[in-house]
């Protein structure tokens, strides 16, 4: 009997594994495709659409798949980015609309963005882009990029 309910467990997971398939190798494919067209110099821009796509897509294969675990695995540089925000998106200190780096024309450097306080003090923009390059110092946007992309893939 053990040797029954080991072999439904089994199945069970061999199937949660193969509808996770079934959704990641289609998003798999878009987001190489997506990548082809927006490495640097990016052609498109990704927008809201795609990474609600994305997120939505890698936590539906995540938990519907019992991978819940490795989800968040995958998700620590988002969840690090919005513990990092929180802050400027709370409105605990202000935040501005766009929290970009900001682009030096002359250098082709990309350079952390700034906010003003009421009191005049400025202070960096609280995003994980910005942290980098305060960290990293300015950097051009296929650097900066690369970098990024060691974070999430590390």
């Amino acid at each position: 009997a053990a040797l029954a309910q080991g072999d439904v467990v089994g199945a069970s997971m061999h199937d949660a594994h193969i509808f996770s398939l079934c959704l990641t190798a289609p998003f798999l494919a878009c987001t190489l495709g997506l990548l082809a067209h927006n490495w640097y110099p990016s052609k498109v821009f990704v927008g809201d659409t795609y990474t609600y796509f994305a997120g939505m897509t890698l936590g539906v294969a995540g938990i519907l798949g019992h991978f819940s675990e490795t989800l968040v695995l995958f998700f620590l540089p988002q969840i690090a980015n919005f513990l990092y925000s929180a802050p400027q998106l709370f409105k605990l200190v202000p935040c501005p609309r766009h929290r970009l780096p900001r682009l030096d024309i002359d250098t082709g450097l990309l350079h952390p963005s700034f906010v003003t306080q009421e009191e005049g003090e400025t202070r960096v923009n609280m995003n994980l882009v910005n942290l980098f390059l305060q960290l990293l110092g300015p950097q051009t946007e296929r650097t900066l990029c690369l970098a990024m992309l060691t974070l999430q893939a590390g």
